[in-house]
Order: structure tokens, then C-alpha cells, then sequence
């Protein structure tokens, strides 16, 4: 018998973190090169159009891994792959959130800029109530 079909858990496990640990790498280099490369910032950069859509809130790509991880249950019997796909992605984007935040950020920034509202959209909304 394969290893497969002996440790099939295990080998699920392993695969999904393979693939997730790959996932967030190709990301966080991603996210370094337009954050480090072009100066980009989501939250200071995107906020005049995200802020109104998102009513505020900003909107990381770590919450959407966590909610793939969690629309993959309903798949876990029907289509394994596409679960371990999507556990895979989705644990991916959420490592690679974090990893940005709490290790890239707060080491090169000292500030881990993990902002759960856009700043200027708070002021501009309020304002803008203000003079109405």
C-alpha cells in the first residue's frame, strides 16, 4: 500500500501546508515588491476607492484566506480537491498577512501597520456628514 492511502491525513496535512507555505511566499514577495519597489501602501494608497465600498473597513487579504478556509468545509467530502485547494489558498493568504504585518512591517517599519480601518475615510465621512 502507498503512503497515501496508510497516512492519508497525514499526506492531506502535509500537502496542504506545502502548498500554503508556497502560496504565502509568492505573495508576501509580491506584496514586498510593490510595497518596497513602488512605494505602494493598501491602506494610504487604495483608500479613496476601497474606503466607500468596504464602508471603512479595511479589508485584508488574511480575512478572505479565512473565510476560504471556511467555504472549504462544505467541498472536504464532495470535491477533495477542491478542498485542499482551497484550504491551501486560503491558508496561504492568511500566513502571508500575517507574515507581512507582524514580522516584514514590524521589522523594517517597527510599526506593524495592521490597520482595521482606513484612516482618512473616517475623517473624510464624518466631515462630509458634518457639512451636509
Amino acid at each position: 500500500m502507498s503512503y497515501a492511502v496508510n497516512n492519508s491525513g497525514r499526506y492531506m496535512g502535509y500537502l496542504i501546508l506545502r502548498r500554503a507555505l508556497i502560496i504565502a511566499l509568492v505573495i508576501e514577495l509580491i506584496t514586498v515588491l510593490f510595497r518596497f519597489g513602488f512605494d505602494l501602501q493598501s491602506t494610504r494608497d487604495t483608500g479613496v476607492i476601497m474606503a466607500p465600498i468596504t464602508f471603512g473597513l479595511r479589508i485584508h487579504h488574511g480575512y478572505i484566506g479565512v473565510v476560504l478556509v471556511a467555504v472549504a468545509i462544505i467541498f472536504f467530502r464532495v470535491k477533495p480537491r477542491v478542498y485542499l485547494w482551497l484550504v491551501s489558498l486560503g491558508l496561504g493568504l492568511f500566513i502571508s498577512d500575517m507574515v507581512h504585518h507582524f514580522l516584514v512591517l514590524y521589522l523594517t517599519t517597527g510599526n506593524p501597520q495592521f490597520d482595521t480601518v482606513y484612516p482618512s475615510y473616517s475623517v473624510i465621512h464624518c466631515e462630509s456628514k458634518a457639512v451636509a
